[in-house]
C-alpha cells in the first residue's frame, strides 16, 4: 500500500501540502481508511471534472466537496446533462485513469486566479469567499482547479468508481440563485467494496421509502400545498398513531409527564434562547399586533415555561416533560428529500430539569430507553459525543465540565462511544445516536443533550434541600428524533414490511364467498377493540387473486373465512412473515395477536 498522505492533529494532508508546508505526523496509505478515502474521493471529483471539461469544453465549475455519501461537482453547461449521460462520463474518467496524469499542487495570488478565471462566474462566486491572499491550484493534465487538496500523486490510482446520479443545485445553496448541474459519485481503492457499494445502492432503489410510501398509500407531498408539508393518508396516519401509543406507555412508565407548549411564541423568547442569534435563518417569523413572534423550531422555550410555572422542590426532581411536539424549520428547497428533509416535524422530545448530581443516572436510564425501543425495531446503533461547535454560548468552564460529565456517565456504564469533534448543539454538548439499518447505512436519529445555558437564560430555579432557589441541569432528549424522519428511515430498513405492532393494517381477511363477508366484519370489530387494524377483501375476484392482492399489502397476517370457519367460529390463518399455515379458534387468534402486542412494549 502506497502512502498518500499524513494526518496531523486530527487534519489531513496530501503528500505534496505535507512536504510543501513541512508538516510531519501520522502516515495514510490507500488502504480505505477514512482518511484515505477522503483523499481518493476528493481526486475522483476533479478526475470527473477533467472529464466533464473534456466532452463538455464550455463547463465552468464551481465546488466539489467530499460528503458522507461520496463527493459530487457543481457545474454549468450548455447541454442537459441527465443519468443517461454518466456512462459516458465515466468512461472517459477510465481513460484519464489510465493515462497515468500526475496530480501536480503549486501555489499562486489570489489577483492571479482572478485574472485566469476572469470570464467564470462561477469562479468568481468562489472567490468572493476565500479572503487569503496565497491560493494553492492543483493541475492535472490541462485540467486544474483552484482547491486546498488533499489529492493522490497520480489519476492511476483512481480506478475504483462509480457516478451515481445527476441532480439540480442552487449556485452556493442559495435559493435566490440560479439552478445549476451536481453530479454525485463514490469512489474505493478495493473494487470489492466498490461493488458492494453499488449493490447496497441498487437495493436502497428499492427501499426508497418515497417509493414505498406512494406504493403502500403512507403519505403524500402537494405542491399547492407546500414544499416539505407532509400529509399523511389513512395507512400512515394509521402506522405513526400506533408508534405514538407505544411511545407514550414508555414515557409514563418512566415516570415522564405529558405537555403540550404553544407552537408560535413571541419572538422575545427567542431572543432570550439564543435561538434568535444563532439559528434566525432556519426559523419562520412573523409580526402579530406589532410584535415579533415566531414559529417555533424546537420545544424547549415551551418546556422551560412549563416548568417555571410551579415552585419546584428537589424532591420532585427529575422532572420529567414529554411532547410529539410540531416544529417548523426553514429548509432549502434542494435540501428536501421526502420525509427525510421536510419543513415540519414532529419530534419525540422530552426535557429533564434534574440536580447535577443526577445527570449521570438520567443519562443512563434515557440511553436504556434508546436500548429498549430500537432493539424493538431491529436496529442496531452507535453513540458519538459531540463537543462545543464554532457557534456556542457558555464559556469553556462550562463545556469541559459537562462534556467530561457525559463522557464519565458512559465509561462508568462500559457503553462505547465516538467522538465528534464541534458537532454539539450551539448550547451544550450532546450524545448523537446513529442507526445502523438493514443494508448497512448510518443514520443520526436520536440525541441527549446537556444544558445549563437554557436554564441560567431563562433563570430557571427549584428549592434545594436547604431551602434556597437553585439551578437545575436541563436535559434535552428525542429518541426518534422526528416520527416523519424515523419512518421514513423504518420504511427503507424494513422494505415496507412493518413490524406487526405498528403495520397499518395487521390482519386482512378474505371471505371465500358472500355467506361469509359478516363473520369477517364481525372479526374486524372484535380486533377494532384490540387496537388492531384490519380490511376485508370482498370485491369480485377470484380467490386466489384477492390473496395475492393481500400479499402485495404487505400486511403480517391473512385470514381465509370459509364454511367451516363460520361454522366453528374459527380462522385459517397465513402467516406472512413466517411463511406458515394454520387453523385455530377465534379465541385463540386474538389471544395470540394480544401476546404479540404484549411482547413489543418498551
Amino acid at each position: 500500500m502506497e502512502p498518500i498522505g499524513v494526518l496531523s492533529e486530527g487534519k489531513i494532508y496530501d503528500l505534496q501540502t505535507a512536504e510543501a508546508l513541512n508538516i510531519t505526523g501520522e502516515e495514510i496509505r490507500n488502504d480505505n481508511s477514512i482518511e484515505s478515502l477522503e483523499i481518493l474521493r476528493h481526486s475522483c471529483a476533479h478526475l470527473m471534472a477533467q472529464a466533464i471539461k473534456e466532452l463538455y469544453p464550455e463547463a465552468k465549475f464551481f465546488v466539489g466537496p467530499v460528503v458522507k455519501e461520496g463527493f459530487y461537482y457543481d457545474f454549468k453547461v450548455d447541454s442537459k446533462i441527465t443519468d443517461e449521460d454518466l456512462p459516458k462520463i465515466e468512461k472517459k474518467m477510465k481513460e484519464l485513469a489510465n493515462a497515468k496524469l500526475p496530480i501536480q499542487r503549486y501555489e499562486t495570488t489570489k489577483d492571479e486566479i482572478l485574472k485566469k478565471f476572469a470570464n467564470d462566474e462561477l469562479k468568481q462566486a468562489v472567490l468572493k469567499n476565500i479572503t487569503d491572499d496565497t491560493l494553492t491550484v492543483y493541475k492535472q493534465g490541462d485540467f486544474e482547479d483552484l482547491c486546498r487538496g488533499p489529492h493522490v500523486p497520480n489519476t492511476r490510482m483512481i480506478r475504483s468508481f462509480k457516478l451515481t446520479r445527476v441532480a439540480g443545485a442552487y449556485l452556493g445553496g442559495d435559493e435566490e440563485n440560479e439552478m445549476i448541474t451536481r453530479i454525485y459519485g463514490i469512489a474505493f481503492f478495493d473494487k470489492k467494496e466498490l461493488n458492494d457499494h453499488v449493490r447496497m445502492l441498487e437495493e436502497a432503489k428499492k427501499r426508497d421509502h418515497r417509493k414505498l410510501g406512494t406504493e403502500l398509500e403512507l403519505f403524500t407531498f402537494n405542491d399547492e400545498v407546500g414544499a416539505g408539508l407532509p400529509m399523511w393518508l389513512p395507512n400512515g396516519a394509521r402506522l405513526r398513531s400506533k408508534l405514538e401509543k407505544i411511545l407514550y406507555k414508555a414515557h409514563r412508565v418512566r415516570g415522564y409527564e405529558p405537555v403540550r407548549g404553544p407552537e408560535i411564541l413571541k419572538a422575545q423568547q427567542w431572543v432570550t434562547s439564543g435561538h434568535y442569534e444563532n439559528y434566525k435563518e432556519n426559523m419562520y417569523l412573523t409580526q402579530i399586533d406589532g410584535q415579533e413572534y415566531g414559529i417555533k423550531p424546537m420545544n424547549c422555550v415551551g418546556h422551560i415555561q412549563i416548568f417555571k410555572n410551579d415552585l419546584v422542590s428537589y424532591k420532585d426532581l427529575p422532572k420529567k416533560l414529554f411532547e410529539y411536539g410540531v416544529v417548523h424549520r426553514h429548509e432549502m428547497s434542494g435540501a428536501m428529500h421526502g420525509l427525510f428533509r421536510v419543513r415540519e416535524f414532529t419530534q419525540d422530545d422530552a426535557h429533564i430539569f434534574c440536580t447535577q448530581a443526577q445527570v449521570k443516572d438520567v443519562i443512563i436510564e434515557v440511553l436504556e430507553f434508546v436500548d429498549k425501543l430500537l432493539t424493538l425495531f431491529d436496529f442496531k446503533y452507535e453513540m458519538e459525543v459531540s463537543t462545543k461547535p464554532k457557534k456556542a454560548i457558555g464559556d469553556d468552564e462550562f463545556w469541559e465540565k459537562t462534556t467530561k460529565g457525559i463522557m464519565d456517565a458512559l465509561d462508568e456504564n462500559k457503553l462505547p462511544y465516538g467522538i465528534d469533534e464541534g458537532g454539539g448543539a450551539f448550547y451544550g454538548p450532546k450524545i448523537d445516536i446513529k442507526i445502523l439499518d438493514a443494508i448497512g447505512r448510518k443514520w443520526q436519529c436520536g440525541t441527549v443533550q446537556v444544558d445549563m445555558n437554557l436554564p441560567s437564560r431563562f433563570n430557571v430555579e427549584y428549592i434545594n434541600d436547604k431551602g434556597e432557589k437553585e439551578q437545575p441541569v436541563m436535559i434535552h432528549r428525542a429518541i426518534l428524533g422526528s416520527f416523519e424522519r424515523f419512518i421514513g428511515i423504518l420504511t427503507e430498513h424494513c422494505a415496507g414490511e412493518f413490524p406487526f405492532v405498528i403495520a397499518p393494517t395487521e390482519v386482512i381477511f378474505v371471505p371465500i364467498a358472500d355467506t361469509h363477508v359478516e363473520y369477517a366484519k364481525s372479526l374486524q370489530k372484535e380486533l377494532i377493540y384490540n387496537d388492531i387494524d384490519s380490511k376485508i377483501f370482498d370485491m369480485n375476484e377470484s380467490l386466489n387473486k384477492r390473496i395475492r392482492m393481500a400479499e402485495k399489502q404487505r400486511v403480517p397476517m391473512i385470514v381465509v373465512i370459509g364454511d367451516e370457519e363460520v361454522a366453528n367460529n374459527s380462522i385459517a390463518l397465513r402467516d406472512r412473515r413466517k411463511r406458515e399455515q394454520s387453523n385455530m379458534s377465534k379465541e385463540e387468534f386474538i389471544s395470540m395477536l394480544e401476546k404479540i402486542k404484549k411482547g413489543c412494549e418498551v
